[in-house]
């Protein structure tokens, strides 16, 4: 008979292992928050992940709006009670960990509602006249995670909390850009096809979507890449005071998931035409580990020079 103990083991390693295979940019980062605190964000991952998925995967928009639905509905028990100890979808490995880490570290569950209202407004997709209301999607979609992270990692002595959660936010959105830059292309052939890029923006450049990912004007085009990059760039300069509110055994996970992320919007900064690449650009796995183990070297040395005396 297996034990609570194990059950909750198996959903942890159930969890890692979700976040191993799909997280691809994350991994490299959330391996370096030290345990117990990175299962707890492999719980949060494979939630946010399951949520992608049961959407993704629906065969129509209203199929996916009422997976959407029965996935709120799962959830519900432990947002609005993760003290409870009933069992949740008996035989999903997933739960468990997802408990847990909700009893465990002081997630909000708005954060995890917000996420789930933000895969709603992608259901219901029409574009975005401007980067303010953009910016309110990434708010939901990716500023969510980082929050997360935030309250998993905790944050050094006499932090102020509120500004760090401000931070967060500013972070998941230069994230979320990166992300729009990177997916420029695929999102517009999908099925359904999704503009993320601001229609004010293409407006400015004299351009269109399609001009984009046929990248037919290229002087325009390249102009207009450039002032998206823009604005995640500056997402990612005003959100740096994070990094030393965080808690320095944790923080490197925090450097390393920015520099690879802020390193592929380098390459649309250094080549903005690689947005209409056909297969998506990425940093290999060589950098992403080269980064990871410079991340780790640079917290550490941050962190003795924080507790040395002055």
């Amino acid at each position: 008979m297996i034990g609570p103990g194990e059950t909750l083991q198996a959903s942890m390693d159930h969890c890692a292992t979700v976040t191993r295979t799909r997280a691809r940019n994350f991994y490299y980062g959330l391996k370096l928050t030290p345990e117990p605190k990175r299962s707890a964000l492999y719980a949060l991952y494979a939630w946010t992940r399951r949520a992608d998925d049961t959407v993704d995967n629906a065969p129509t928009p209203d199929h996916a709006r009422r997976a959407l639905d029965r996935f709120r509905e799962q959830s519900r028990p432990l947002l609005e009670r993760c003290a409870c100890s009933e069992e949740f979808a008996p035989g999903d490995l997933m739960w468990p960990a997802v408990r847990w880490t909700l009893q465990q570290y002081p997630v909000r569950p708005a954060w995890l509602w917000s996420m789930l209202d933000g895969m709603e407004e992608d259901l219901a997709h029409s574009g975005y006249d401007t980067f303010d209301a953009l910016e309110g999607y990434c708010g939901l979609v990716a500023s969510t995670v980082g929050q997360m992270c935030v309250a998993v990692w905790g944050m050094v002595a006499g932090a102020d909390a509120d500004r760090a959660q401000e931070l967060a936010h500013r972070r998941g959105v230069a994230f979320q850009i990166t992300n729009i830059l990177r997916d420029l292309r695929a999102d517009r052939e999908g099925s359904p096809g999704r503009v993320y890029v601001p229609r004010q923006v293409l407006s400015r450049h004299g351009v269109t979507i399609d001009d984009l990912c046929a990248w037919s004007e290229p002087n325009r085009c390249s102009a207009c890449v450039r002032d998206i990059a823009a604005r995640a760039r500056a997402a990612y300069e005003e959100s740096e005071p994070l990094h030393a509110m965080i808690d320095p055994e944790c923080r490197a996970s925090l450097v390393a998931m920015t520099r690879i992320y802020s390193g592929l919007l380098g390459l649309f900064e250094r080549d903005p035409s690689r947005v209409s690449a056909s297969i998506p650009a990425r940093l290999t796995t060589v950098r992403k580990l080269s980064i990871a183990l410079s991340s780790l070297w640079s917290a550490q040395l941050s962190a003795r020079s924080e507790a040395s005396p002055a």
